[in-house]
């Protein structure tokens, strides 16, 4: 057990995941209460916002593009708390992301607390 990190890339699989993104309570129970995202527009959204798009949001849709992460890599910050980095692919772009995941005392799920993305210009490494 990596305090965490084997349980935080399986809840970012999931949630990248067009069955876990078609099932609101499934996605509800990986995003932390105080989730806070801000995505690669630069747009802020909250745990309200995300479940309230969720039916639109890209990657949900079990025929259209999908999230193809690879890299991921995590480390325990403190116990409950793990960063995990890694970069996806989606319909011919790459975004570098960032995550945090959090499991509070007295309960035994993780659940991401706070993820960015960052878009990669054609060409850049």
């Amino acid at each position: 057990m990596h305090g965490g990190v084997d349980e935080a890339i399986a809840g970012e699989l999931a949630l990248i995941d067009p069955a876990v993104r078609a099932s609101r309570a499934r996605f509800e129970r990986l995003l932390d209460p105080e989730f806070v995202e801000v995505g690669s527009s630069g747009r802020r959204y909250t745990y309200e916002d995300m479940l309230a798009r969720l039916p639109d949001h890209p990657g949900s849709s079990q025929g259209g593009p999908r999230y193809e992460p690879s890299a991921i890599t995590g480390v325990v910050l403190a116990p409950g708390l793990v960063h995990l980095t890694f970069e996806t692919r989606f319909d011919g772009r790459r975004t570098r992301r960032s995550s945090l995941w959090r499991r509070r005392s007295g309960e035994t799920g993780w659940r991401m607390y706070y993820h960015q993305g960052t878009p990669v210009p054609p060409g850049a490494e």
